[in-house]
């Protein structure tokens, strides 16, 4: 780590805030996955500055616009979207908070639970091939402004609103396992015995209560009630001692869930605000629910470029000069593992058919969504020969099965492209 240089440190995704880094931006094509654009930046950079270098370097490879950029919160700077909204092209994102009017949000969602609006199903065929709702939403226009350099852009920007059901279950069921496990722990104050805490004030018994209802992220949706006791306790003379009173001093806390309140906070879970300027009649508020989730296809990228089976981490370089040059070398690999991984999921879906063989342990096991890894797989136990006799070489390969020939077709290879390497070449002793 050197100032000035690509690894710095910063926020880790990696959970290693003690290891410098360095950050790797990508804009890669739908529904290919192939990495368009790839930009190596220090470590300590903010995310929001670096997507529209990479989307220009985009727009100049592709060298046209009208395109629709997909992205997450951290695109939604209004500069961002009134840069790409000025040559023509559109965006899809998640809104933040910050970037609503103040309340917007609360205000839309009230207008879905007066019934004033009627929400869209978003549905897409799930496991069993049947349609299963995934999301439910409306819309609205905004008019926006935004000055870039010596010009004010304008345009309509749709406002969808929608909520994500599986998303809005899985809170639900986090939340309501939160509340219950702070109600249980404060209850658990009020028990006595041998390595129990005694509080002997309420205000030690609130301090215990509010650090809990704190850690839980429920101190809304709880009520509690502090009581103070204090009991006198006789105690007889004893060997001299005249008799006293004493007093036993001790609080307790009783605990319940405000069901108003917790039922509105489960009710607001799993909406979300997503912005775009393309029209409704080139991207339904559906088609952008799904555009949307489609964005994995970044992290996956990602993922490769950083696991198996490029292992880009750990890094064991050093010079600037030479992380870049593997990462972009290691970028032109993923291009080729996108590219073969759809070139194969489209040829069968052309056919309509499936490819078995690829999972070890269940050759009968069939899929029409194969990765490039296990296709590559299937070509690991191939075997190169060479025999060096004195008047000639000769080199012979495994012979390929079945299942090779067949993804070799259904990827457009010709078999003999490799049976070729098969043949005996005279060369000089």
């Amino acid at each position: 780590m050197s100032d000035g240089g690509l690894f710095q440190f910063g926020h880790s995704k990696d959970y290693r805030p003690d290891w410098p880094q360095i950050k790797v931006m990508q804009a890669v094509l739908d529904p290919l996955g192939m990495p368009l654009a790839t930009d190596v930046v220090s470590g300590e950079r903010a995310d929001d500055p670096l997507y529209m270098p990479c989307i220009e370097r985009v727009q100049a490879s592709v060298g046209r616009h009208g395109l629709l950029y997909v992205g997450d919160c951290k695109m939604a700077s209004r500069e961002t979207r009134a840069r790409l909204v000025g040559p023509g092209d559109f965006y899809l994102c998640p809104l933040p908070q910050v970037q609503l009017a103040e309340g917007e949000l609360d205000t839309a969602l009230e207008a879905v639970w007066r019934g004033e609006q009627r929400l869209s199903p978003v549905k897409r065929e799930g496991t069993k091939g049947a349609l299963e709702v995934i999301a439910e939403g409306y819309e609205y226009a905004v008019a926006m402004s935004q000055q870039v350099g010596e010009q004010v852009q304008t345009w309509t920007e749709r406002r969808l609103v929608v909520r994500s059901v599986q998303q809005a279950h899985a809170a639900e069921a986090a939340l309501r396992a939160r509340v219950a496990k702070a109600s249980a722990q404060i209850v658990a104050l009020n028990q006595r015995g041998r390595g129990k805490k005694r509080f002997e004030t309420v205000a030690a018994l609130r301090q215990a209560v509010v650090a809990i209802m704190q850690d839980y992220k429920v101190e809304h949706l709880l009520w509690f009630r502090l009581t103070q006791y204090t009991t006198p306790c006789p105690v007889q003379a004893y060997r001299g001692q005249p008799a006293r009173v004493d007093y036993d001093r001790h609080a307790t806390v009783e605990v319940c869930v405000d069901e108003a309140a917790l039922e509105a906070a489960v009710r607001r879970l799993g909406w979300r605000g997503y912005g775009t300027n393309q029209s409704v009649e080139a991207l339904s508020l559906e088609q952008a629910v799904l555009a949307y989730r489609n964005e994995y296809q970044v992290e996956r990228s990602l993922g490769r470029l950083k696991g198996r089976p490029l292992s880009l981490t750990p890094m064991y370089v050093q010079r600037d000069d030479h992380a870049t040059g593997l990462i972009r070398l290691l970028s032109i690999a993923l291009r080729v593992l996108t590219l073969l991984e759809f070139v194969g999921r489209r040829q069968l879906a052309v056919e309509g058919t499936k490819l078995a063989g690829l999972y070890a342990g269940n050759p009968l096991r069939q899929t029409d969504r194969p990765t490039a890894e296990r296709l590559l797989k299937a070509f690991e136990d191939i075997t190169l020969t060479i025999v060096k006799g004195a008047q000639q070489t000769a080199r012979y390969v495994t012979a390929l099965s079945p299942l090779q020939q067949r993804i070799l077709a259904l990827l457009g290879f010709s078999s003999v492209l490799y049976t070729r390497l098969c043949t005996v070449s005279s060369e000089p002793p």
